[in-house]
């Protein structure tokens, strides 16, 4: 991630995310009882059998929300739906299973880059250079726990699965 280094360069009223906690995400499961890890693994998991793999282009840096941003993230290209197929495939499957409420609002694959500290007020926009226009393919889907602190949160990978190419 040297770009988002770079774009960051002096911004001291953002918090960039760990280069080690940039993901897109899927399904927000919230609280789940450590019992129930295995069948969502194997619930999720089981749904995506012979899906392909998503390949995501960077369309730009978005500001969430436009006008008072909380976070500035990639905004990412689905190309030919699969990451919405994977998505789709996975929320349909743990709903079935009483195992996750679907989100009302639309699935928008992103990846979050950093936070705007507490207390910063209508941060400027990242500006610098262009993000990464190369597609990439996104070949592992990981079940996380997420452990939160003052710092930013720490995500455990517990069960990962690689899609199809």
């Amino acid at each position: 991630m040297a770009w988002r280094e770079r774009a960051l360069e002096g911004r001291r009223d953002l918090r960039p995310v760990a280069v080690e906690a940039l993901h897109v995400t899927l399904v927000f499961l919230g609280y789940l009882p450590e019992k129930e890890i295995p069948r969502t693994a194997s619930t999720a998991f089981g749904a995506l059998d012979g899906l392909a793999a998503p390949r995501l282009t960077v369309n730009g840096v978005r500001a969430v929300p436009p006008r008072n941003a909380r976070l500035f993230a990639l905004d990412l290209a689905d190309e030919e739906g699969r990451a919405g197929a994977v998505q789709a495939a996975a929320s349909d499957a743990l709903e079935a299973e009483r195992l996750y409420k679907p989100e009302k609002r639309p699935f928008w694959p992103h990846i979050t880059l950093a936070r705007v500290k507490r207390g910063e007020r209508r941060p400027p926009a990242i500006e610098g250079p262009e993000p990464p226009s190369e597609p990439f393919v996104a070949p592992t889907v990981t079940l996380y726990q997420s452990h939160l602190s003052p710092r930013g949160a720490r995500y455990e990978a517990l069960e990962r699965l690689h899609l199809s190419s």
